[in-house]
């Protein structure tokens, strides 16, 4: 076929999901969804990793994403634990101190982990390459995304694409669109989606290097709340730094902004500049996240200040939350509706990590006016708001997600909420040894009982073909149920929520109870109509067919 010429539409490939960027968000969901059957086309106009470093850092729930798509042990050994976060004042005194030094956090990994993009998004490609499922086409361009206009708006979706090295253009028929083509969407503009400024805006440099000279660090992130001087240290490496700082600070020089880490001589031997890009923060929400099928993930969805870290992670939930649905729905049948809980569900969570971010950057400027009394209140604040203080404590930043049929709390209970928060991950002990809880819960749904499971919770189960885990010794475990050992946190966790049973999703999110002393699963009547599958499970993940769910709750 020659340059410039329009493959006929008649030839079109078609494929369940075509994923537009194959960046860390991209890749990820095309993983997810591989691992539950789902093939999918995921274009990309770079043809290989981008070599230049971004994000760096990634906090411990987040890792479990990792470990679902089945990279966490060669992450660990690119990645380097950190010891938490520091607030400094205009001279390098300490103001606050929030550590995030354990080891193994509520999620079962390093609490703060500092890593650098490429080589994570190397181990994502490596991953992908061992799923067929996935088609990864590199060099070319998204010309359009349009959506057949139908009643239900469930039309198909015909994604446009130009060859770049024949400048061949060709179109693609998916059921759904996954839009992660970062910040200049055009997956955005396809949807008709508009950013919400969440009043954050600011010019930043950002310095990555290597150098072998002594550097002076605490092995975790400074921040210097200095609005005459803002800025960012971290060691990412061995020999690897990042600075960032805020334009139009007081000098620009380049050894004169790092001279309060390490002393670089005039001719900079010893210090290698990798890369030096000035970059915008912003602060800003799309406001919708949907159309019909097409779905915008990551940065074409919500952008953040990168004062928290929490920029890559929000777009890997992003991930995380959708492909199971979006699987069920393609592969099971499962109602469309179930798709509507996506934005939200991951809206919310969004929205307030940003504010986060928008708040310790304010703290670190001074309320953008160079005001040294606006600053010390400004961190003031900060240092109070309950999820910082969570933080420090080593419970995380995000909130639960909103109540809702897939985060079912229909009676409010005296003890903690958990519908809607992630399930903690201990190592647990089996008949086969001790490994992390996630590795026993599989990659459907599960039930985790701390009392033997009653037959309305069984017949929850059988439906969705969940595993059925008993905090229990081997010798107690009912027939078909895994007995899992831990150091008693998952009972004190039940307790403390006045739970004897849980229902985990996919994502590892509690979706229902079964309260203290009771029987079933909260909720059926509102989460058993979207989960409804109209197909059998898949041989591969379910050797027995399970019933339809909503034969087996009517």
């Amino acid at each position: 076929m020659k340059s410039n010429e329009v493959a006929p539409d008649s030839a079109a490939r078609t494929a369940p999901v075509v994923i537009v960027g194959a960046g860390p968000v991209g890749v990820t969901a095309a993983i997810l969804l591989a691992q539950r059957g789902v093939r999918s086309i995921l274009l990309e106009r770079h043809r290989d990793v981008y070599p230049l470093p971004r994000a760096v850092a990634m906090d411990d729930e987040v890792r479990r994403i990792l470990q679902a798509v089945g990279i966490h042990e060669e992450f660990t050994a690119i990645a380097r634990p950190a010891n938490g976060l520091r607030l400094l004042d205009a001279r390098h005194r300490v103001m606050a101190e929030f550590r995030r030094d354990d080891p193994n956090g509520y999620h079962g990994f390093p609490q703060t982990t500092l890593f650098d993009q490429p080589e994570l998004e190397r181990l994502l490609r490596a991953a992908l390459d061992r799923h067929p499922e996935c088609d990864l086409r590199g060099g070319v361009e998204v010309v359009s995304v349009e959506q057949e206009e139908l009643a239900d708006g469930l039309g198909r979706v015909r994604v446009t694409l130009r060859d770049e090295a024949t400048d061949v253009v060709e179109h693609v028929w998916a059921d759904a669109v996954l839009g992660c083509d970062g910040a200049g969407s055009l997956t955005r503009d396809a949807i008709g989606a508009a950013w919400e400024d969440l009043n954050f805006e600011e010019e930043w440099t950002v310095l990555d290097a290597r150098t072998s000279l002594p550097v002076r660090t605490w092995e975790g992130v400074d921040q210097v709340c200095d609005p005459d001087r803002p800025g960012t240290f971290m060691r990412i490496g061995k020999d690897r730094y990042r600075w960032e700082f805020r334009l139009g600070v007081a000098s620009e020089d380049l050894r004169e902004l790092v001279a309060p880490w390490v002393d670089v001589p005039a001719d900079g031997d010893g210090f290698e500049v990798i890369r030096q890009a000035r970059y915008t923060f912003r602060a800003r929400i799309a406001d919708r996240w949907r159309r019909g099928r097409v779905f915008l993930l990551g940065d074409a969805a919500h952008l953040t200040p990168p004062f928290i870290g929490q920029g890559l992670c929000s777009g890997l939930r992003d991930a995380h939350n959708l492909s199971w649905k979006l699987a069920r729905v393609l592969e099971q049948g499962a109602d469309d509706r179930l798709l509507d809980s996506y934005e939200s569900e991951r809206k919310p969570h969004a929205r307030h990590m940003i504010r986060l971010a928008v708040a310790m950057g304010w703290a670190m400027t001074g309320g953008q006016d160079r005001a040294a009394a606006l600053r010390r209140t400004a961190l003031g604040v900060v240092c109070r708001i309950p999820a910082i203080t969570s933080y420090a404590a080593g419970h995380g930043l995000g909130p639960a997600l909103p109540r809702g049929p897939l985060a079912y709390d229909g009676r409010r209970l005296t003890g903690r909420r958990l519908a809607g928060t992630l399930v903690p991950q201990p190592r647990v002990t089996t008949g086969s040894g001790s490994v992390r809880l996630d590795d026993v819960l599989g990659d459907s749904f599960a039930v985790l009982a701390a009392v033997p499971p009653a037959p309305a919770m069984r017949a929850v189960a059988q439906a969705l073909g969940a595993r059925v885990l008993h905090l229990t010794s081997f010798d107690d475990a009912a027939h078909g149920d895994m007995a899992v050992i831990d150091d008693g946190s998952l009972a004190a966790w039940l307790r403390a929520g006045r739970a004897d049973a849980v229902l985990l999703r996919p994502d590892r999110v509690v979706m229902s109870t079964v309260p203290t002393g009771g029987s079933g699963f909260t909720g059926t009547s509102a989460w058993a109509p979207l989960l409804h599958t109209s197909r059998r499970f898949l041989p591969a993940r379910q050797p027995t067919p399970a019933p339809s769910l909503r034969s087996t709750l009517r």
